[in-house]
């Protein structure tokens, strides 16, 4: 799966394909509760489909005049900032057909590395979304996220993508809706192919302190920092108690941590480079949020910042010269051009579909 482009930045998803299954309800059903949806809504997502989405959406205009509208002719012959892989797993049934169709034809993301396993079904998720507030609730399934993404099948898989430099991957990205050895398999193999890691560690678990060891980016929001840091949510309540968590995961050993807080904006810190062990040295800020008329869905918020904060990454890392390891990346900037593109998502219905184009920005 090796490419021999070195000219535009590569980006490789590893993660979740999931089918949608949306209900749109006037409020979240209480325990025992029966409630009739106003609308309902079947489409592409997981959290590694909807980054490798947002990476190719926002790398490149919308190849027709109406914008997030089903792009006619080739969307992979489009002018793009970076080209993006997808590897996964899904089913050989009707769902994993039409998420690979979906990030192909319709967004231009490479799916050679999507395997189809006629002995799995393809992940669900069933999402609801509360009208009034936008905000969601969702059930995973995982099915082939699981069951056909082990370690052993899935490092054979990325050997040649991430070996000997990298074979021309930028950055690697990675969630935690695929089993959690895998995850940190990849990391691995990633560190001792020098391929930068963006780790968007959800839905989240404790991880061994390996994980974090010469970590590149590590995004999460408030639960994700929490339950990773050990620390009681209240202390990401104050811009003292959100340094001091982050600096915690500075002196891990990551890089560049960032920390999404919904309507608050977004908090960053980011040392000088991801191999030091303390924050001596790093840059900090709180980003206020972008305002926006009305949240209308929020499911895809958070992996459209992923999505944006990857692409100013591997271009900052093409602008520089040495070895790699993410100094040369505006982690500001990235961070204000990331919380940009989510405000245009959670003004929009549905997950892959409210992602906006580079020309929507």
């Amino acid at each position: 799966m090796a490419s021999t482009n070195k000219t535009t930045p590569r980006i490789l998803v590893l993660g979740s394909l999931n089918m949608d299954l949306v209900s749109y309800v006037p409020h979240h059903p209480s325990p025992g509760e029966t409630l009739t949806s106003t609308r309902f809504n079947v489409s592409g997502g997981g959290k590694g489909a909807n980054q490798a989405v947002a990476c190719a959406k926002l790398s490149r205009a919308c190849p027709t005049n109406n914008n997030n509208t089903a792009p006619g002719g080739d969307v992979a012959a489009a002018a793009a900032a970076a080209t993006v892989q997808m590897v996964g797993c899904v089913g050989d049934d009707s769902y994993g057909t039409a998420l690979i169709s979906n990030l192909s034809d319709r967004y231009g993301v490479d799916c050679t590395g999507v395997l189809r396993r006629s002995d799995l079904k393809t992940g669900v998720a069933l999402i609801i979304v509360d009208e009034p507030t936008g905000q969601n609730r969702i059930i995973l399934s995982p099915e082939a996220n699981h069951a056909g993404m082990g370690p052993e099948e899935t490092m054979d898989r990325l050997e040649d993508d991430l070996r000997g430099g990298g074979g021309g991957v930028d950055l690697l990205i990675m969630q935690l809706e695929i089993p959690l050895p895998t995850v940190l398999s990849a990391l691995a193999l990633a560190k001792d192919s020098r391929v930068p890691v963006l780790l968007n560690p959800a839905p989240a678990v404790p991880l061994p302190a390996s994980a974090l060891r010469g970590l590149d980016h590590l995004v999460v929001n408030e639960t994700e920092a929490a339950i990773l840091s050990g620390c009681d949510v209240s202390e990401l309540d104050t811009e003292d108690g959100l340094r001091r968590v982050a600096d915690r995961f500075i002196g891990s050993g990551v890089g560049n941590v960032v920390i999404t807080l919904g309507e608050r904006g977004v908090y960053y810190m980011s040392s000088s480079s991801p191999k030091h062990n303390n924050s001596g040295g790093a840059k900090m800020g709180l980003v206020a949020a972008e305002k926006v008329q009305k949240v209308v869905d929020t499911t895809a918020a958070g992996d459209t910042f992923v999505g944006q904060y990857a692409l100013e990454v591997v271009t900052g890392q093409k602008k520089k010269d040495g070895d790699g390891d993410g100094g040369g990346v505006d982690v500001e900037t990235a961070v204000r051009k990331a919380n940009k593109a989510a405000a245009k998502t959670v003004q929009k219905l549905g997950a892959q579909d409210s992602i906006p184009w580079r020309d929507e920005l």
